[in-house]
């Protein structure tokens, strides 16, 4: 990539730093600018809600948590499930561009499809094995060592499978790291969207319900609670690995050794 320069003059004088120009240099500055901005957005409220909402939630009496809970969750998962979605969609651009790099230095421009489509699978397939241990269970299945083991063996298995399918000597360390942090984003967009926001809007509604008109929580809300905040814990231990691997891009590469 050929990245030119334009020199910025004010009054007469040329300050002594330049612009990059050219559209794909520029849209890969707002894509990780929307990325970052987003990502803060997004990972802030996941550590708010397990860090400092839940267990203050908890801590309310039931009349001023019913009055708290509508308004302050409604704007939190707004901001919450759309940041999500903005940071992986950037994201998933940005390592797309990555991809299409790796592919055309392997000689082979077909190969970035390859590796993006065998990346989406395999992320899909982990969260359709991780989204039983984050349901609510009675007895051993609601162990959180059986989950957290189960939930970390199926993350494990996932990576090592994505970064043996992606290895190539043309990949590029951050092709190899981002494929890991990013599918641990998007394990994490699929609980936003598909289990805490499905389950938290029902139980915005039904306690709105109960504090304006009196209507009293239905039997199910307790589950649905517990299940919003199990995919929330999953979520916030996710992030760890993920910021890792996110940073590992660019400052640890030894993913470069991962060969087929």
């Amino acid at each position: 990539m050929v990245v030119t320069h334009l020199a910025p003059v004010i009054c007469g004088v040329e300050l002594p730093f330049s612009f990059p120009q050219g559209a794909l240099v520029n849209e890969q500055m707002m894509l990780r600018w929307m990325h970052f901005f987003f990502g803060i957005v997004w990972i802030g409220l996941l550590y708010f809600f397990n860090l400092v909402g839940t267990p203050t939630m908890k801590g309310l009496e039931p009349a001023v948590r019913a009055k708290v809970f509508p308004p302050l969750m409604s704007r939190a998962m707004w901001w919450f499930r759309w940041s999500a979605l903005i940071t992986v969609l950037s994201g998933v651009r940005y390592y797309w561009q990555m991809l299409s790099a790796d592919a055309r230095n392997a000689g082979n421009p077909l190969l970035a499809w390859h590796w993006m489509l065998l990346w989406l699978l395999v992320w899909l397939v982990a969260f359709a094995l991780i989204y039983p241990f984050q349901l609510p269970h009675k007895g051993i299945l609601d162990s959180a060592w059986v989950r957290a083991i189960a939930i970390a063996a199926i993350a494990i298995a996932a990576s090592w499978t994505v970064l043996k399918l992606n290895a190539n000597p043309e990949s590029s360390n951050g092709h190899l790291a981002i494929s890991v942090g990013g599918g641990m984003g998007l394990l994490m967009l699929l609980n936003a969207w598909g289990i805490i926001w499905r389950a938290q809007k029902r139980l915005i509604a039904w306690t709105r319900a109960n504090a304006e008109q009196g209507t009293p929580m239905p039997p199910e809300a307790a589950r649905l609670a517990r299940w919003a905040f199990l995919a929330s814990r999953a979520g916030f231990w996710m992030s760890l690995p993920m910021l890792f691997f996110m940073g590992a891009a660019e400052h640890y590469p030894f993913l470069i050794g991962i060969t087929n």
